[in-house]
Parts: C-alpha cells; structure tokens; sequence
C-alpha cells in the first residue's frame, strides 16, 4: 500500500508503475460501467505484468468484469458487502476518526483524508492535517492510506504520522520521487 496512484488513463499509469506504485486506483468518475471496463483492460493488464495490485473506484460490476483485485468505495457508494461477499480488496473513505472506526470493521484499508487541501476534488470535506490521520492511524488496526494534498514535499509527514502510504491523483507522474519519499520515511 505504499504509493496508491489514481489514475485515469493508460499514459500516467504506465509512468506511476515505472515509478514504483505498488497500487493503480482506476478512476473514471461520472462514466458508464461499459465505459470503465473497456478502457481500463489495458491498464488491468500492465498492472498484472508487473505485480501491482488494481483496484477499481466507486464501481463493483466493472471492478468484477476486469478482474481487478478490489474496489474503493467513498461514504456515499454501496456495495461493500457485495465487494466483499466477491473477495475483491475493499477500500473504504474516512475524513474523520468516528467514519474511519464506523468503515473499519469492513474494510481491508481506509482511504483517510483530505489531509491537506487539494483542487482535485472539489466537493471534499475540510482537511484533516496531520493531527487527524495520526489520530486514525492510531486508532485502526486496518492500513490507512493518507490522500488529498500529497506531492514529494509532504508524503513522508503522512508515514511518519502512521499511514501506510499514500494516494495521489495530481502527482502521479512523479512516482518515482514519491516513493523515494516514502521509502525515505519507513
């Protein structure tokens, strides 16, 4: 779980694996499950040539339909029973430490976040900081990956407040400097 890479086309997902992401999150919001499936079977498949888990966001069918190793669901998505029921990784959301306990009990990691302001997701909820991911890592005995804000400058501050890695969208192509980060810091 260290370098958790969300990625919405073959390109950046090819740079982010060459970098050293060891999780691809496909995400292609507001697009149809057809859709998702068929543009993600070749990003599904570089991630089985190199051994990075592929897990697939907000849509269990076309999580199912590419084979893909799990599934993220945000507080607002269903299914986590059914992802689970199917053996797919579950990824779970929490922006606080009450929904990262509520979301725990049924999820393999808690994605944890925004820790920091980030213009890749509008509508989410204040940041967290660092103070708040501590206090779920601390509170947790599931991985927590931090997420909202994240680039080389500040990764490392997320490992060494607990998390387990980290998720970015904007700094994907600069995977390599990610990770060495991360590495740096465990």
């Amino acid at each position: 779980m260290k370098l958790h890479v969300l990625v919405a086309d073959l390109e950046t997902a090819r740079l982010a694996v060459e970098g050293g992401a060891t999780v691809i999150q496909w995400r292609l919001k507001n697009v149809p499950t057809v859709d998702v499936v068929e543009r993600g079977r070749a990003t599904r498949s570089l991630c089985a040539r190199h051994g990075v888990t592929f897990v697939v966001n907000d849509d269990i069918e076309a999580a199912l339909m590419l084979g893909a190793d799990g599934v993220h669901l945000g507080r607002t998505d269903e299914g986590a029973a059914r992802a689970k029921d199917q053996g797919l990784l579950l990824g779970l959301s929490a922006s606080s430490l009450e929904e990262a306990r509520a979301v725990a009990g049924d999820a393999d990691y808690i994605g944890a976040g925004p820790v920091w302001e980030t213009p890749s997701k509008t509508d989410a909820d204040p940041a967290i900081g660092l103070d708040g991911l501590r206090e779920i890592c601390d509170a947790t005995t599931i991985p927590v990956v931090a997420i909202g804000g994240i680039d080389t400058t500040n990764a490392a501050e997320c490992i060494r407040a607990g998390a387990a890695g980290v998720a970015v969208i904007r700094a994907a192509r600069d995977a390599a400097g990610l990770r060495a980060a991360i590495d740096a810091a465990l």
